[in-house]
């Protein structure tokens, strides 16, 4: 059975299965802004930062745990795999279309990286687990009884990706440009003078705590830096690249010329590893992706599984009591929602023309094609048939808003911090319209075509 092969009507019923469970998520967000609003203060900034760190390190490893571990195994691991590359298609197509939009819109130049990389990452986690929590909460849902289980395995397994590219290509891009800095050399060293650089207005601390608390604590020493656009300008001198030897392990003994010769480095190699070394993919260890590994190794195990996972487990009782934690998971990621968006927007310097047409590319044109993209790989027999929670997961990776960890990341790096809290504000107020229409969309493709 195709994605558009099947005579079932789309009636006011599977009206009612699209627009609810997007309702019960309006109503959570709705109380986390009555709660954090600056006017009634109900609950102060620190509670939500608080809630925000127990979702991070609690609810969602718990919840990652207990429906991936279960639903997991070798054979389904083999049928899944294209949820993952679907996480690296849907951002490297919205990327395309941040590139569109920056040479449309001409944001300032020093925003150019910044309008291409958050057009183009998009929030694959904890947002899409709550629609699918909301989507599965009624018994009489469209995809079975089994649906909160296998879609939350589904997006847990597209988290260790996310996260990858999170430290790896959106770490990178969203380096402070070069020209808002001057570099002295003066003895065989660099200095860096900061300059003209806008000053980081922090007055939103909960949008830095929203999803990955803890992350622009987890500063370098070259992270508010040009560091890639000094290593790899052509017109600095050998001297202007960072020696990789100070990197390391200063107690090592003195290299010989000789050895030195014999072991030099390419040039182009040589600058490479020095990206890569400033890479921080040693925070990829958080307790979300942990929590991911456990669950892939003790799901694909079956001595291991049958005693963690299942009603006559050994360990049940430990399962049972993380799945009553996780039940906490997505109240507490719509309230830090609301939380964040009673905030209100910050300046921003990125210009009305450019953040529409973020907001016109992320939420409109990149689910249309999202549709195409699905469409194809269900042609070409890549997704598992019949299975419409899979499909519908890998078309709300298209259809959310960007990640709320361009906030911390934005902090972290000292780059477009207030661009970047203005530009989600925006994004997660239209995304009430555009994921309800999608909404209806999708269901009415999976529940009429399937």
């Amino acid at each position: 059975m195709g994605f558009f092969e099947s005579d079932v009507q789309f009636g006011k019923q599977e009206l009612i299965h699209a627009v609810v469970p997007l309702l019960k998520l309006l109503t959570l967000t709705v109380i986390g802004v009555l709660l954090a609003h600056p006017k009634t203060q109900i609950v102060p900034k620190s509670t939500f930062k608080l809630l925000s760190k127990l979702v991070f390190a609690l609810f969602l490893p718990c919840t990652i745990f207990i429906h991936l571990g279960e639903s997991i195994s070798l054979k389904n691991l083999t049928l899944w795999w294209f949820i993952p590359v679907n996480v690296i298609i849907s951002t490297a197509i919205g990327c395309l279309l941040g590139l569109l939009v920056a040479v449309i819109c001409r944001p300032p130049p020093e925003f150019f990286r910044f309008t291409v990389i958050v057009t183009g990452f998009g929030n694959t986690g904890n947002l899409i687990l709550a629609i699918v929590a909301s989507v599965c909460h009624s018994e009489d849902n469209a995809f079975g009884s089994d649906c909160h289980t296998s879609g939350t395995a589904y997006v847990s397994l597209a988290q260790w990706v996310s996260v990858l590219l999170v430290y790896t290509l959106v770490y990178h891009m969203m380096e402070p440009p070069m020209e808002y800095y001057e570099v002295v050399e003066e003895d065989g060293e660099i200095e860096i003078v900061q300059e003209n650089l806008p000053v980081n207005d922090l007055s939103r601390p909960l949008l830095h705590e929203a999803e990955w608390p803890g992350m622009e604590d987890k500063e370098t020493e070259h992270c508010k830096t040009p560091f890639i656009a000094r290593v790899f300008a052509n017109d600095f001198s050998q001297t202007s690249i960072p020696d990789p030897d100070s990197l390391e392990d200063n107690h090592e003994q003195p290299r010989s010329p000789k050895s030195i010769r014999c072991l030099a480095e390419p040039r182009m190699v040589r600058r490479i590893r020095i990206v890569a070394e400033q890479t921080p993919v040693r925070h990829i260890l958080q307790p979300p992706t942990i929590a991911t590994l456990l669950a892939l190794i003790i799901g694909m195990v079956p001595f291991l599984k049958s005693i963690v996972y299942g009603d006559d487990a050994p360990l049940s009782f430990l399962t049972d009591s993380l799945d009553i934690v996780a039940g906490a998971m997505v109240p507490s990621v719509m309230l830090v929602l609301g939380g964040m968006i009673a905030e209100g927007p910050n300046e921003s310097k990125l210009g009305l023309r450019t953040t529409i047409g973020i907001l016109v590319a992320r939420l409109l044109i990149l689910p249309m094609l999202g549709i195409g993209v699905v469409f194809l790989a269900d042609k070409l027999d890549l997704l598992i048939e019949g299975d419409r929670m899979f499909q519908f997961v890998l078309l709300l990776q298209y259809t959310t808003p960007s990640a709320i960890l361009f906030g911390a990341i934005a902090s972290l790096r000292g780059y477009a911090v207030s661009e970047a809290s203005a530009l989600l504000f925006w994004q997660h107020v239209f995304a009430l319209f555009s994921l309800s229409m999608y909404s209806i969309i999708y269901f009415k493709l999976l529940l009429t075509y399937n």
